[in-house]
């Protein structure tokens, strides 16, 4: 199998499985427990979130741990007072469009052909009533990474703003940043977020468990109540093996994403050498995740592609797997504005750890192959 779904899922790295270890066995403790064991699990766990902080440049009081992006997404918008005005950008994953559409008063901004922000369309649209603009830091399809701290200053220009007016209505900005953790920086400082989610999952963690950062100063509201966990945040005993492992992905990430970025470039450049004018390319290549490579084989049908490349041992996807799983149109691919017929043929490809220049050259082989005799038969 060659694997080019990686912003679907990762497998579990070595480190990760070998930290966690100790906590699915002899250290199960549950760390409210009173005993000797229970406290030395807190500590534990406690350090763990430590250490994921500082990887992001933050204490761990600042990390709220959830059960995945999405859930970390939706408790970003608790922050919103009933009335308050959103802003969100049209390719955001489903975990914020959808809350973002259930609370109501909220708005898209404008994107360009590659899905990047229109920053003059971003400020004339902050009025006094907005609450949230929420904007991924890079787009789980087209890899195209947004001007966050560029957006991040328009914030902080109204926050003074209303400040000097006497104004109360915060304004928050809170970025996705999951597809970017492998390949970028996401230091909270040179983002200037207040809001940031973040998944274990997406790299080399396990599943299961996922984080938002939050800025001490917001005022969110839980979305599960009991037992007072994660400083009242969300209730129920923690997981402490999966955060240990959670951590140490963490940390790995951070600590290669340039190096990574470097190799996963020459990766792309490969497949893009190789497809050549077989393809359109949607992605940015410019200011995107090296990881990412969104493209069309114009009038052709994406899912007899994918079935035909599978039974020849490569995996690929047509966008984000929970919509591409549905055969439901790319809501990113909608607001670029591809024809009908690039959107069928569009294809996800997503790279990372289990790829190597063999391995791509041989898959670059096979779609053009597979590509070739299915333009010969249309």
């Amino acid at each position: 199998m060659i694997y080019l779904d990686h912003a679907a899922a990762t497998p579990m790295s070595e480190r990760v499985r070998y930290a966690m270890e100790p906590f699915l066995s002899e250290r199960f403790f549950n760390p409210s427990s009173p005993f000797i064991q229970g406290k030395e699990t807190r500590d534990a766990y406690d350090d763990a979130k430590r250490l994921i902080g500082s990887s992001i440049g933050t204490k761990g009081s600042s990390i709220i741990i959830t059960a995945s992006a999405t859930e970390s997404n939706n408790l970003a918008f608790t922050a919103v007072s009933d009335g308050g005005r959103i802003l969100i950008s049209p390719i955001e994953h489903p975990s914020v469009t959808r809350v973002a559409e259930a609370r109501g008063n909220f708005e898209f901004l404008t994107v360009d052909q590659y899905g990047r922000i229109d920053l003059n369309d971003l400020k004339h649209r902050i009025t006094p009533e907005l609450e949230l603009i929420s904007v991924a830091l890079a787009n789980h399809e087209l890899g195209t990474i947004q001007p966050i701290a560029d957006i991040a200053n328009l914030v902080r220009a109204e926050r003074m703003r209303r400040l000097e007016h006497g104004e109360k209505r915060p304004i928050i900005l809170h970025t996705d940043a999951s597809a970017a953790f492998n390949t970028l920086n996401v230091s909270i400082a040179r983002l200037g977020v207040d809001l940031m989610t973040f998944s274990s999952a997406k790299i080399y963690g396990p599943k299961g468990v996922a984080a938002l950062y939050a800025d001490p100063e917001i005022r969110l509201k839980s979305l599960v109540v009991g037992g007072g966990q994660e400083s009242g945040m969300r209730s129920g005993t923690e997981n402490v093996p999966g955060v240990i492992g959670f951590a140490t992905a963490v940390s790995d990430a951070q600590n290669h994403a340039e190096s990574e970025s470097k190799r996963l470039e020459k990766l792309r450049q490969i497949i893009l050498d190789g497809l050549g004018d077989r393809v359109r390319v949607f992605t940015p290549l410019k200011k995107s995740l090296a990881s990412h490579l969104a493209i069309s084989a114009d009038g052709l049908d994406a899912e007899r592609i994918i079935y035909l490349l599978e039974d020849r041992g490569v995996c690929v996807t047509t966008g984000a797997a929970c919509s591409a799983s549905k055969g439901v149109k790319s809501n990113v691919l909608l607001a670029i504005k591809a024809t009908d017929s690039e959107i069928a043929g569009s294809l996800r490809i997503t790279l990372g750890k289990l790829n190597d220049e063999s391995n791509i050259l041989d898959a670059v082989a096979i779609i053009r192959e597979v590509i070739d005799t299915e333009r010969a038969r249309a």
